[in-house]
């Protein structure tokens, strides 16, 4: 290969392409933002860090990534981006030096039961390829490997307008891979009768247990109790075969109840219908309790889980069907692929081996390519969607990160911190919002937002060098080298959780007493088994609360007040003060503005333009009539309550004429967590992940139970934030509750009573308990990975 000679003369005056090494933002107002300007080094790693909320998200996320995505969407044609979503420009007045923004956050995946690692990452595509080439028997093309496509068959007759029109007999087939029992899902349902109703009563004696289907006066029970198919008044264990097939299963039908005609149908289509098939984190808690209760999952009998169809499963390469692969943990699935020498799908191989080489490399081996997307953790779900870009061959993009250390333990965190360093040592720009010290350790970069939440942040309160950020008086740079300390002596346990035989996914017979009365932390690296011993074991029984990192479903109209039910008391509040109808304080009924229907804002349509949204002329954004906000409590109308922040309301109700107690309590558990700054009428959409988490522990807080499981509850906390939160633990615990913990921060496992460390590796290489016992023993032993970093924290 001949190359052309090359000159090293080089003009004195530096090119003007190279002047842009900036990212300028100016006049940043998005959401809490407060006129917000920096400067951000291009090819270089920085950090956003400050309290949660104190605008991170709205100038990373929001502001810089909202308007890279919007400007590169405009550069497609009208026609095309009329199929696109509208995004709107960001409230900033300049953003210079953007490039193309690729996001990578902690949203949770698909839910749906079809969506697994291999759909989500590409790589169940090129297995199907790979066995549709070299497995035997050949049953297909790459359909006939997915779980996602079932087989048609047809045949008939068609028209076939060429020249005279002539009919002709045609017949399709396509060959699907879809498991005909359980459509591709792996499970089946069936419900449990005996949380429908009480066999021993009559209708006529309340014998639903359904929610909302006690009344013998809701029409509901009604139609079954007056459809003349049944006898109301004989108890439902003695109905005849046929009447119980009518009861549960009968067809849709028409029937007089009281006069009126109402839809007869059995009570299994009618609660699939009207409740089963919802979404079920969007159903109320006590009807939610009861579709965990009344709906059982289990493995399809027919393909034994895998989804597949029997040709699927009877084509295998060597010994290995697809079935087989995609059950094996990655990093053997790796072995296997790299054992496999066949030159006509060469291109194939090599291109698999280096997708499966990545999520070992990101720490995601001990996965399988079967396992749901919707089972993964927020950590776990944005590492795997790293995966497409750690090959990536572009140069000079943005990459931003949200948290990516969400989920790791210490020793995961600095195989992440190289990962980042790779990508900006390769060309890119890499943003990355976290609180942990060791990630904000290696920024080059580092821009601090604050001084407070909400409100009260919104501000660049340093930018600069980890150096700098450490001897400036920001709320971070005091706490940046804070180091919990171990505790002197630990809590009694007043009794004990025993578990015996644990299998749950990678458990080997796991036995494990976990102890009462105290704060109990589960802990060990990523994939060792920790939620499936907490979760999988400790059911959520009436004496159990579990807070997972489950997303809060709600839209624009939903609020910190909604979501916590504290608006009914509220509601009721009101209309008694005022001798009228509850209603009418809802935004979302009665009361509502009828120009804005109580969303605030008219927005209008501009087809592929971003839509404009404007504050309404008629209510001026409260969202209300102007009749109600004539009704007044304490002096405020309801408008101006659901403006006041937490802090204020819970003043506001505590005492005098406004006094609540039942808005009261929920109020006081909302300022305890730490959300204080919240206002009571701020949508959800607006707040951050860590603002999320704490708002669910608060709603949680108020359950009756004596356990409390709590899954890394640190989520999206800033140091300081911590501090709280474990004197919130601590609160819980001496009140009398059992508190159990799965977390891998530092100032969580020293302040823990006990700490049962799981290991010693991921995947088949964990699932065994490494230690029980407290911190101090942990640290004084460094037997185990954790015990060595939490040694390393303490300073010890």
């Amino acid at each position: 290969m001949s190359m052309a000679p090359r000159t090293d003369t080089r003009s004195p005056a530096p090119h003007a392409a190279d002047s842009h090494d900036l990212i300028r933002v100016h006049g940043a107002r998005e959401n809490n933002l407060k006129d917000v300007s920096i400067e951000i080094p291009k090819r270089r790693l920085t950090v956003f860090t400050g309290v949660s909320g104190s605008g991170k998200s709205s100038l990373v996320f929001n502001t810089i990534a909202a308007e890279s995505q919007r400007m590169i969407n405009e550069t497609y044609s009208a026609f095309l981006q009329g199929f696109m979503p509208t995004l709107a420009r960001p409230e900033v007045d300049v953003l210079d030096g953007l490039t193309t923004v690729i996001t990578v956050d902690q949203q949770r995946m698909g839910s749906d039961p079809r969506s697994t690692v291999g759909t989500a990452t590409d790589a169940n595509a090129m297995l199907r390829i790979l066995f549709s080439r070299l497995g035997t028997p050949h049953i297909g093309p790459p359909s006939a490997y997915s779980f996602n496509t079932a087989s048609v068959r047809a045949s008939g007759a068609i028209t076939v307008e060429r020249g005279a029109k002539k009919t002709v007999r045609a017949t399709f087939n396509r060959t699907g891979g879809m498991c005909t029992r359980c459509e591709g899902r792996g499970s089946v349902s069936d419900i449990d009768l005996s949380r429908l109703y009480d066999d021993s009563k009559s209708l006529a004696e309340g014998a639903f247990t359904i929610p909302g289907w006690r009344s013998d006066s809701q029409w509901t029970v009604q139609v079954y109790a007056q459809s003349g198919l049944v006898d109301p008044d004989k108890p439902i264990r003695e109905y005849t075969e046929k009447q119980l097939q009518d009861f549960l299963y009968g067809e849709p039908m028409k029937v007089k109840v009281n006069g009126v005609n109402l839809t007869y149908e059995g009570v299994i289509p009618k609660l699939q219908k009207t409740i089963l098939s919802k979404d079920k984190e969007a159903m109320q808690p006590h009807i939610r309790a009861f579709v965990e209760r009344a709906v059982t999952f289990a493995t399809c009998p027919e393909c034994d889980g895998t989804r597949l169809s029997e040709g699927a499963r009877s084509s295998k390469i060597g010994k290995v069907s697809i079935a087989d692969a995609c059950a094996m943990e990655i990093r053997d699935l790796t072995e296997w692929v790299r054992g496999l020498d066949e030159p006509s799908v060469a291109p194939l191989l090599a291109a698999l081996q280096q997708a499966l080489d990545s999520f070992v490399e990101i720490g995601l081996g001990y996965l399988s390519l079967d396992r749901a997307a919707g089972t993964l953790s927020g950590g776990e779900a944005q590492r795997v969607k790293m995966i497409r870009h750690l090959g990536s061959s572009l140069t000079d993009v943005t990459y931003v990160f949200d948290e990516p250390t969400i989920g790791l333990h210490p020793h995961d965190i600095q195989r992440m911190n190289d990962l980042l360093l790779r990508l900006r040592d390769k060309g890119n720009t890499v943003l990355v919002v976290e609180h942990k010290p060791q990630t904000i350790a290696i920024a080059d970069h580092v821009v601090d937002l604050g001084p407070g939440a909400g409100t009260a942040g919104g501000t660049v309160c340093f930018e600069g060098t980890v150096e700098g950020l450490r001897a400036s008086d920001t709320v971070t740079g005091r706490h940046l080298d804070d180091r919990a300390a171990l505790k002197e002596t630990a809590r009694k346990p007043t009794g004990s959780l025993e578990i015996r035989g644990a299998t749950a996914h990678n458990l080997q017979g796991v036995d494990v007493d976990i102890p009462l009365g105290v704060l109990t932390v589960v802990t060990g690296v990523a994939g060792s088994g920790k939620s499936s011993l907490v979760h999988g074991s400790i059911h959520d029984d009436e004496g159990v609360v579990s807070i997972d990192q489950g997303a809060i479903r709600g839209s624009r109209r939903s609020n910190p007040a909604t979501y916590t039910g504290m608006l009914d008391p509220i509601r009721k509040a009101f209309a008694k003060a005022n001798d009228v109808k509850p209603a009418l304080f809802s935004a979302n009924s009665e009361g509502a503005c009828p120009t804005c229907n109580g969303v605030g804002v008219v927005y209008t349509d501009l087809a592929m333009m971003a839509g404009v949204a404007t504050p309404c002329e008629e209510c001026e954004g409260k969202r209300f009539q102007a009749a109600v906000l004539k009704y007044h409590l304490g002096g405020r109308d309801i408008s101006e309550v659901l403006a006041m922040s937490v802090t204020e309301a819970v003043e506001f109700f505590g005492e005098g004429e406004a006094s609540t107690p039942a808005a009261h309590r929920i109020l006081v558990r909302l300022a305890d967590v730490g959300l204080g700054y919240l206002s009571l009428g701020q949508p959800l959409t607006t707040l951050s992940g860590g603002e999320r988490q704490r708002l669910k522990l608060a709603t949680h807080m108020g359950d009756k139970g004596g356990v409390y499981v709590l899954d890394e509850p640190t989520t999206g906390l800033h140091l300081a934030d911590v501090e709280q939160l474990l004197g919130l633990l601590d609160r819980l615990v001496d009140s009398g509750k059992s508190v159990i913990v799965v977390e891998h921060h530092q100032a969580v496992m020293a302040h823990a009573d006990w700490i049962i460390d799981l290991g010693p590796g991921a995947g088949h290489d964990g699932g065994r308990i490494v230690f029980e016992g407290t911190p101090a023993d942990l640290v004084a032993a460094r037997s185990t990975l954790t015990g060595e970093h939490l040694a390393a924290y303490v300073g010890d």
